[in-house]
């Protein structure tokens, strides 16, 4: 045989193991498309993830909301106080939605979260403007989330210097040439030196709370599934319900340890308060407890492997985290995110741990969000048990 001859049969050798090569990797990748086609919770987590975070960072994240809600108590209805109010409306920062007749109700409408911002006008402003005094305009901005308020704040700064240029005439023209007519004081309520981790450090304790319950139920279920436990505890004289309520109870107390452990490290570490009642911070933390780990149970109910109840626990926590103003400015959102982050449970929890914590707000200046997780907590285990039933048959 010649050195051509054998040549040819390396050549030939290689061929045929390339080939052979490229079949055993075309066969492989055929299975993995097939297996991927069957595990229809995998495919549709890898399509609608990016396309969720593209709509959201695309559309509803926004760090400079306008149209916020504002209360107005008017103690003078001169026209200088007419045209400071048509002026912030004007900016598109504020909308006035409250008409306050009392510094009391202002005190409520603010600690209950219904107005980002509040604006006084004390009597005899517009006298006081026209003889020169420079009156001090009170303007009362709700600062535990110091950058929902930062633009909106300086846009007020701004409108100050200019604001009763049409104003100034007749006996008030001397003071058009003037900076500073009156003097704008701006009272940032709760978090007055604007430290992030006055917001940050008790948004977090939700945002937490809210991962690890989630993470932990979801697997419980699927778990026994996978170990072939489950037909042990089914053959038991216990109940759905009581088989339920029996695996969310340790993760509850899992949970309130979590919380405790939060609440410490933030006021050794941070220095963020707890000017509220701390027992109603705690019954209200546990029912958010148990809403996160009725939604985990019911994943675990739908997902056949662990696997799939993890994804479909992160599918549920990024709209958690992306609307419920955690990341961004709640009110800085369209109103159809807006509308969705009501729905969620780290929403309203948000609004009552930073009430209690950063403004000492009541049970009664929470009562809505409280209402708004109670509903979805009974919801959600409602479906859980329905769910649970439907596995069993």
């Amino acid at each position: 045989m010649t050195d051509f001859d054998r040549q040819m049969q390396e050549v030939d050798a290689r061929t045929r193991g390339a080939r052979a090569a490229f079949g055993r990797w075309w066969a492989t990748f055929i299975k993995e498309l097939i297996q991927l086609r069957r595990d229809r919770v995998t495919f549709a987590t890898m399509i609608l993830i990016p396309l969720i975070q593209l709509l959201l960072f695309g559309y509803a994240i926004n760090t400079d909301p306008k149209h916020l809600p504002t209360a107005v108590l008017i103690q003078d209805d001169s026209p200088f106080a007419r045209s400071f109010l048509a002026a912030m409306r004007a900016s598109d920062y504020f909308q006035m939605e409250a008409q306050a007749t009392t510094e009391a109700e202002v005190d409520a409408l603010m600690l209950s979260g219904r107005v980002q911002f509040a604006v006084q006008i004390p009597a005899h402003f517009g006298r006081d403007v026209i003889r020169g005094e420079r009156p001090a305009l009170l303007v009362i901005a709700d600062a535990t989330d110091p950058v929902a308020t930062g633009g909106a704040v300086s846009a007020l700064q701004g409108l100050a210097a200019n604001v009763f240029s049409r104003d100034l005439l007749g006996p008030a023209a001397n003071l058009a040439g003037k900076p500073g007519p009156f003097e704008l004081r701006v009272h940032r309520r709760y978090n007055p030196t604007g430290e992030t981790q006055l917001n940050i450090v008790p948004g977090l304790m939700g945002v937490i709370l809210t991962l690890t319950m989630l993470i932990y139920t979801a697997l419980s279920v699927t778990r026994e599934i996978e170990r072939g436990t489950m037909e042990s505890l089914l053959s038991m004289p216990i109940r759905p319900t009581e088989i339920m309520l029996g695996k969310i109870a340790p993760y509850a107390l899992v949970g309130g340890v979590q919380m405790a452990v939060i609440l410490t490290v933030g006021r050794l570490l941070f220095d963020v308060p707890v000017l509220g009642n701390i027992g109603l911070l705690v019954s209200l933390s546990m029912l958010f407890i148990v809403a996160n780990l009725s939604v985990g149970y019911t994943f675990s109910t739908v997902a056949t492997t662990q696997l799939q109840a993890m994804q479909m626990s992160f599918f549920f926590f990024l709209p958690n985290i992306l609307l419920s103003g955690f990341m961004f400015p709640f009110r800085g959102m369209p109103l159809w995110a807006q509308a969705i982050g009501e729905v969620i449970p780290l929403t309203h929890y948000l609004r009552i741990v930073r009430g209690i914590m950063l403004k000492g707000a009541t049970a009664s200046d929470l009562q809505s969000d409280m209402l708004a997780i109670a509903a979805f907590t009974l919801a959600a285990m409602t479906v859980a048990v329905v769910r649970f039933r439907q596995t069993l048959d």
